[in-house]
């Protein structure tokens, strides 16, 4: 992934702080986005932590979230006390010690529904991992959270190269910084490909590089529920990232 600056915008909006608001037509879609954001590293994070099934962990992050709705559990977060991922995941290893006591009432088989879970590519992406990846289980939760919230900024500079007529841009963006390490064209390889100068190819990358990073933070900033918490989590992600 392209290297993050360190310099922050301001927050603006919270996802966070909506989903916990008195107002239903401001915190369900909140709620909604929040569930968007983590769902895949709480699926993730209860396959390998919890040794759970695909069909068990599905459930279980269903009904986490619906649970955390239906209890208004995030109405309790202070971003004074600790950040959001890691109070998320305080709740969560809560929810599914108390599920497990509970002998299996928690219902199976797809009953519960709040998101939709893609769990083949959830799965195909476990497989990948190495064995050891949850050794830590609070820097394995961040990684995946992580990887959720580039392929977010990924999936908003798609849209947004190409609500602009600007294809091109993203073309040069997904094959040199989504390819794989042994796999990345130089710029003079790009530039044959797509029969451009080697100039365009470095200015289109550059210019990319600086709308991703901009999303990178639109979303952080969408996630953290105070200015201290943004900044925080923005300085850690660009040392992660350069």
């Amino acid at each position: 992934m392209p290297r993050m600056s360190a310099s922050f915008p301001t927050t603006r909006y919270s996802i966070v702080t909506a989903s916990a608001s008195g107002d239903a037509d401001v915190r369900r879609p909140a709620f909604d986005a929040l569930v968007t954001a983590y769902w895949k590293p709480v699926f993730k994070y209860v396959r390998l932590k919890w040794r759970a099934s695909p069909d068990e962990a599905a459930d279980l992050t269903q009904g986490f979230f619906l649970r955390a709705f239906e209890k208004d559990f995030f109405g309790d977060f202070d971003p004074r006390q600790a950040r959001f991922r890691t109070y998320l995941r305080t709740c969560l290893d809560a929810f599914v010690a108390n599920a497990r006591k509970a002998d299996g009432r928690l219902k199976r088989g797809g009953h519960l529904h709040i998101v939709p879970l893609d769990v083949v590519a959830a799965e195909k992406e476990l497989q990948e991992q190495a064995p050891n990846a949850m050794d830590d289980a609070d820097a394995y939760f961040h990684r995946e959270w992580l990887r959720t919230l580039f392929a977010a900024a990924v999936a908003r500079l798609r849209k947004d190269c190409a609500a602009r007529d600007r294809t091109r841009r993203f073309t040069i963006f997904e094959r040199y910084e989504l390819a794989d390490a042994e796999d990345r064209p130089t710029y003079a390889e790009l530039a044959r490909a797509l029969d451009l100068a080697t100039t365009d190819v470095t200015n289109e990358l550059a210019a990319a590089r600086r709308e991703f990073r901009r999303f990178v933070l639109d979303i952080l900033r969408e996630q953290c529920a105070s200015d201290d918490e943004f900044h925080a989590e923005a300085r850690a992600l660009t040392r992660s990232t350069t």
